[in-house]
């Protein structure tokens, strides 16, 4: 995996050397992305980018937020085949702030993984404190929140995340 800045993988896309995969979920792309970017999310990225086609001398590259899952992305694809993987270090973060062009409506404040992270983290702590209050009951209705968590995780399937994505301030 090799970490590139954002103008080198400008300069490449530009010349048509490279594909550029955004791993972000897809309410985060469709708020906004880089407009030579496939959407391709991080739970799904070794089996949709191993049934693609590439021309042997394409680089591809990974992007994301931040750089963190796209370095994710690239050790997952770089344990699957021999290709190199590239991963633009600062995500789209870094892409903006290098004052390249980016496509879509502005993000929300709070995408809708992070609420989810935000509602069921709130709920978990606050039933923890009930059951050292001594309503032990509350620990159990906490477990069953982790695991549903844990579930969301392991599956990408998130109900919660389905409700929040129809709430009119996620419009």
């Amino acid at each position: 995996m090799n970490n590139i800045s954002p103008q080198q993988a400008y300069e490449w896309l530009q010349n048509g050397e490279a594909v550029l995969i955004d791993v972000r979920e897809p309410d985060e792309f469709s708020a906004e992305h880089i407009s030579y970017a496939a959407s391709v999310p991080l739970s799904s990225v070794e089996q949709t980018v191993k049934s693609m086609v590439f021309p042997g001398d394409v680089k591809i590259i990974m992007q994301c937020l931040k750089g963190r899952r796209g370095e994710q992305a690239c050790c997952v694809m770089g344990n699957c085949d021999a290709r190199t993987y590239y991963n633009i270090q600062g995500g789209i973060d870094a892409w903006k702030e290098a004052g390249l062009p980016v496509v879509g409506k502005s993000a929300p404040k709070f995408p809708i993984m992070r609420q989810v992270q935000l509602i069921v983290g709130s709920l978990i702590l606050l039933l923890i404190l009930t059951g050292l209050a001594g309503l032990t009951a509350a620990f159990i209705l906490a477990g069953i929140f982790a695991g549903a968590l844990a579930f969301a995780g392991l599956t990408g399937w998130c109900g919660l995340a389905m409700l929040l994505s129809r709430m009119p301030w996620n419009k």
